[in-house]
């Protein structure tokens, strides 16, 4: 006895399986099918993810800085940086500005911050 049977007390009754009026074997059907729809989903999510990437490409434009140029830092709110006493809703999001004083990678860059 299957363990589903043994749990239901009745047999399973899978695509896979025997049917039991007609006696024929439903397996291909059923994954050809599946198949079909898993392709459908796929092709589907190409499309949604390239439409949202075009989107974003259009907003972004590329940063570049140079030496001697000033600019501010983002605060991580996973550091909770809090000023003052300042409620976190009013903490401000960027600190500087800051001058940088070296390049090191391509978007990475040395900044001098004060102690």
């Amino acid at each position: 006895m299957a363990p589903f049977e043994a749990i239901y007390r009745r047999s399973c009754k899978s695509a896979l399986c025997w049917n039991e009026r007609d006696r024929t074997f439903n397996g291909p059907k059923l994954i050809r099918k599946t198949s079909e729809v898993v392709a459908t989903v796929r092709q589907r999510t190409r499309t949604a993810q390239s439409r949202q990437k075009s989107y974003a490409d259009k907003r972004r434009r590329p940063l570049e800085f140079e030496i001697g140029n000033e600019v501010f830092l983002k605060l991580s709110p996973m550091k909770s940086i809090y000023r003052m006493g300042k409620a976190h809703k009013l903490s401000p999001r960027y600190i500087g500005p800051y001058k940088i004083i070296g390049r090191i990678g391509k978007v990475t860059y040395r900044v001098a911050i004060p102690p």
